[in-house]
Parts: C-alpha cells; structure tokens; sequence
C-alpha cells in the first residue's frame, strides 16, 4: 500500500522558466537512467527475493526513486510554466510565442504535445519502455546491474548540473546525484554480503577456461595490466590459424538422419555456384567511373 505526502522529499526552487532545460531534464524522468526506470527496477526484484534484508532495501529504494521522479518531474513542469500558459492562452504575439516554445532541442515537442507536463520521454523524445527494466532474478547478478544504474544516473545528473546556471535546479539536482551514490553503496554492500557471490548463479566455470586471458586483438597497443596478468590469470596470445581452445579442429558438426542428410545435400547440389563462370550482370552494364575494369558489351 502506497501513501502519498504532498510535500516533495527535497524542497526545489527554480529561478526562471527554461523549457529548453526542461526537455534536458526528461533524460531523468523517461530516460534508460531515470528515476521511473529505476524504481520499476528495484520494484520488481524486491518483490521476487526471498530475503527479507534484501527485500527491504530493494523496496526502500525503489519508494525513494519514486520521490525522485517526483522532484525531477516537479522541476520540468516549473521550467515549462511560462510557455504553457502562454500557449494554452495565446498571449503573445505568433512570431513571440513560436521562439518561446522552439527555442531548441524539442522544447517545441514538450511544449505542443504534453502541454508543458512531464512526460514518459528521454531528453530526445524516445517513448519510456520496459525494457530499461534489465533484472534478470539472481541478486548477484542484479545487485551489480544495480550498482551500474547508479553510476550511469550520477553520471546524467553530473551532465544536467553542467548545463544550468539555475541555483536551485542545481542545488535540487545536486540531491539526487548524491542520493545514487548513497544507493551505490547499499547495494554494493548488498552483494558484498552475499558468500560467494561470483561468478552470479549457481554453476561454476569450466576450470581449463576460468583463468585464462585470450590476447585476441594484437599488435600496436597490446598492454598488460590486473585484467589479463598476475596470480589470476593465463596470458595466451591466440595466433591466426591457431586451433580452437578446445583441441577441436574448429569445423561446427550436426548430426542428421537419412533422410535430413538426403535433402540437405541436394539443396546444396541445386544452389551450386560455379566458379569458372563470369557471365555480363546488371553490375557490368551500368558499371561507371570507379566501379572497376568492366568488360565490353559491344557487339561486333
């Protein structure tokens, strides 16, 4: 069950309306990184785990988050308020009213088609989706996409803070960035928690592969480093023409039955290429400069 207090968890103060901040700002309400995101995030792992610390946490943040997407979606809506009313009620002139509303990066759009509201959209108007929502129902394994997700959103909120000279959307966003570094913690003291928390899930790697370093991409640029050296790891340049790591000889197999095996082989038998035929094709006939040698199609 859900309460709601009219008072938002962080007092917000905007200076001036800037709906061109405003459609900024939907990166945080609609966005992959945003507050609605990741309170469906956490809401739906919360109410899946079967451990009852975790499952507070999760549900904690996931109310948090919602607060958050109150303040953000608070702020759009003050940014818009100008234009909005202006809008709704034609009070300026066309040409004043049309720079008002267009001054930029789909401030038109917020404005004309939501009113000036907050709405369900990404800074460039992408319709919010489900499948932000990236859980996948082990907590070690969520727990570290969780710890992401904080760390992508600072990084937005970091971006927003540089794009306005507004003290108080400033100071408010300045709050929420600090509020996923908080989450950060939680949840990376939550996977910390869990014994034997990697690899996620349950089965282990094969050992013959589990420490092993593959130098796959070689030359200019190669470096060593505590990803692919040290008491953890076995460095193996893979050289071409090597054998797979297996042993195998590297050629994928199935097998058929008769009858598979008898049409398998006489698709392959029809679709036959011929390589010593080069007959004139519609590329030859309207080959120009730059296609290539062509060969002549004049008739004697």
């Amino acid at each position: 069950m859900f309460m709601h207090n009219k008072k938002l968890m962080y007092t917000v103060r905007v200076s001036e309306p800037n709906p061109v901040l405003a459609s900024l700002m939907l990166e945080q309400f609609g966005g992959p990184q945003g507050e609605l995101a990741a309170a469906m995030r956490y809401f739906t792992q919360g109410l899946a785990d079967e451990d009852p610390g975790r499952k507070d946490m999760l549900i904690d943040i996931a109310t948090e988050e919602l607060s958050h997407l109150e303040i953000i979606g608070s702020i759009v809506a003050m940014l818009t308020k100008g234009a909005k009313g202006k809008l709704a009620e034609g009070a300026e002139e066309t040409a004043d009213l049309y720079a008002n509303i267009t001054q930029g990066n789909g401030s038109h759009t917020l404005s004309l088609l939501y009113g000036g509201g907050p709405a369900l959209v990404n800074s460039a108007g992408q319709l919010w989706t489900g499948g932000y929502i990236d859980s996948i129902g082990d907590p070690t394994a969520d727990l570290r996409s969780n710890v992401a997700a904080e760390a992508r959103a600072k990084i937005i909120y970091e971006r927003l803070i540089n794009v306005t000279n507004d003290p108080g959307v400033k100071d408010a966003l300045g709050f929420l960035m600090t509020r996923e570094i908080a989450h950060q913690k939680s949840f990376e003291k939550a996977l910390y928690a869990i014994d034997n928390n990697f690899p996620p899930g349950k089965l282990p790697g094969k050992p013959e592969y589990t420490d092993k370093y593959y130098n796959t991409s070689q030359g200019e640029g190669d470096m060593r480093g505590p990803w692919n050296q040290g008491a953890q790891w076995e460095f193996v340049d893979v050289k071409m023409g090597d054998a797979p790591v297996n042993g195998g000889d590297g050629n994928p197999t199935v097998k058929l039955a008769a009858s598979e095996l008898a049409a398998v082989n006489a698709v392959a038998a029809r679709t036959m290429s011929k390589p010593d035929s080069d007959p004139i094709t519609g590329a030859d006939l309207g080959a120009g400069p730059g296609a290539g040698k062509t060969k002549s199609t004049t008739k004697g």
